[in-house]
């Protein structure tokens, strides 16, 4: 992932910040088709963005069908609504224009308007477009009617609902593409069905497109920095990036092992399962567009053959929960990073706790204390090991003087010193290494959990999921772990100690730009941190 270098960056961080002691140690599934499937050889489809061109358009299609549909063709727009989103298809080429989340909004303002997940005045935006190639001529703006009595609204009210669209090419080939929207679900259906109902054979490739229009980079943001944003697929054990400055070079190709493909945003996706209507996915890049179009295997339809093409898509959030009800290893796009194994729970409890109180601020909080409770046993042990080898110090820089030009010499005799003392070098670092899984796994929940989204918390943070507007809570982060450097106990020689101050400071820079309930938890764990040390101090020795 993008934000790989960051977590490590971190990783190398905490480790130095909460191991010290062992860096500078005291010593060294297929779709039906009635028709003939033929093997197509390997090779990167040419783009075919927009509408066919006027030159190929006249060369292929009749110009009397033409006239007769395209120049009377008049675009007609309904709207799907449910309680998840309003959904505008169009007649042209049987596409979606629009896509608004009624859930989610623009912005963080009481009047913000509904999150638009694909804007109706892009038109060049529309997705679930459909082509065909290698002598399938299918228009990407074929008209299409509606079949049935359909109103301008349609609401799924039940428990589905479907809305059809017909159409006839130029070949005699009937184009039935069907929509099935679910209520409670970002899941649509798109089921093809393509007829020969000509004189002749109809041969070639079909293809449906999930387009992307990317924004300008001045509307990216900060948010941005961490989190991967473009072309994502699975092929059933990892997730597949693409870069878009590689697609600008060339398009990038995969086999029938994709499970789906799509475009992830940090906060929205869509994506598309092909089941077995995809011989290969094809990803392309041009002019501030993304496709993700799915190429069938080579088809022959014969006069009265007909041949069903399946999919399954998800066009919302990313919420676990809400792409694994969908299927087809949705989930996965919600990518926790290597420690998912511990992301998953946290982010339940979190959810949980905000179920309670009402407050994700507050549920951090309330998280927080949690986490620190389970392994303050472990972090006892810990302080209590630095603050024992604090105390030996002296003897053991007596050795060092004694043995130090014998390393081998100088290694038995502080082995036989621990020994003879009870004391274990590593027991200072151990228990709070062990923490660290932890640490990286909240931070990736944090990092980009849709929860937090336009989420408010107290005073001046009215949204958990970007910066602090005024850098209070970082600064006031950096300087408890100044104090919580000062209060533990060190084994470092005076230069070593005074690099280690510098730590406090690039954690504060650091997590000037993280959301601001990523710095709350840190926050919070700090402060906790400070007072087990303060209790500790104040125990005898």
């Amino acid at each position: 992932m993008d934000n790989n270098r960051t977590i490590i960056a971190v990783a190398l961080i905490i480790l130095l910040w909460s191991g010290y002691s062992l860096f500078f140690p005291s010593q060294p599934p297929p779709a039906e088709q009635n028709v003939t499937v033929e093997a197509v050889a390997e090779k990167p489809q040419e783009s075919s963005f927009a509408v066919v061109s006027e030159a190929r358009y006249s060369s292929v299609v009749d110009q009397e069908f033409k006239s007769a549909v395209y120049d009377n063709f008049e675009e007609k727009l309904i709207t799907v609504s449910s309680d998840f989103y309003d959904i505008k298809l169009s007649t042209k080429g049987a596409t979606v224009r629009s896509v608004a989340l009624k859930k989610y909004k623009e912005d963080n303002t009481d009047d913000a308007k509904p999150y638009q997940l694909i804007d109706f005045s892009v038109e060049k935006a529309a997705i679930f477009k459909t082509s065909g190639s290698e002598g399938l001529f299918i228009p990407e703006d074929l008209p299409f009617n509606l079949v049935g009595d359909v109103s301008d609204i349609v609401f799924v009210n039940s428990d589905r609902k479907t809305v059809s669209f017909q159409a006839v090419t130029a070949s005699g080939l009937t184009f039935i593409k069907n929509y099935t929207f679910y209520n409670n679900s970002y899941q649509i259906d798109i089921d093809v069905e393509l007829i020969n109902d000509g004189e002749n054979s109809i041969k070639g490739l079909f293809n449906l497109s999930l387009v992307t229009v990317l924004p300008g980079e001045d509307d990216k943001g900060l948010e941005n920095m961490y989190t991967f944003i473009g072309p994502l697929s699975f092929d059933g054990e990892d997730l597949i990036e693409d870069d878009i400055d590689d697609l600008e070079k060339s398009a990038k190709i995969y086999g029938d092992g994709i499970i789906w493909s799509g475009y992830v945003s940090k906060y929205f996706l869509t994506i598309v399962n092909p089941q077995s209507s995809a011989k290969k996915i094809q990803i392309e890049y041009d002019d501030g567009v993304v496709q993700n179009k799915f190429i069938s295997p080579f088809i022959s339809l014969y006069p009265g053959q007909k041949t069903i093409f399946k999919y399954v898509s998800f066009l919302g959030p990313i919420d676990y929960d809400l792409l694994q009800s969908v299927g087809y290893q949705f989930e996965q796009a919600k990518d926790y990073g290597f420690f998912s194994i511990l992301a998953k729970p946290l982010m339940h409890t979190l959810i949980f706790f905000y179920g309670y109180i009402g407050n994700y601020g507050f549920a951090i909080i309330l998280l927080t204390i949690c986490i620190k409770l389970i392994f303050w046993p472990l972090t006892q042990k810990s302080y209590k090991s630095m603050k024992g080898m604090q105390k030996l110090q002296p003897e053991m820089q007596k050795l060092r003087e004694k043995h130090g030009k014998d390393k081998q010499k100088l290694n038995q005799e502080m082995m036989t010193f621990y020994k003879e003392n009870k004391v274990n070098p590593m027991g200072g670092c151990l228990p709070m290494l062990i923490q660290i899984p932890v640490f990286f796994a909240l931070y990736q929940v944090l990092l980009g959990a849709i929860e937090l989204r336009h989420a408010p918390f107290m005073l001046w943070i009215t949204d958990l999921s970007i910066k602090d507007p005024y850098y209070i809570t970082p600064v006031i982060m950096g300087a408890t772990m100044f104090i919580q450097q000062k209060m533990t106990p060190t084994n470092m020689d005076p230069t070593q100690a005074k690099v280690m101050l510098m730590m406090p400071v690039v954690f504060t820079f650091l997590f000037l730009n993280f959301p601001a309930g990523l710095v709350v938890y840190w926050l919070i764990n700090n402060l906790l941190t400070i007072l087990q040390q303060y209790l500790i101090r104040r125990q005898p020795d």
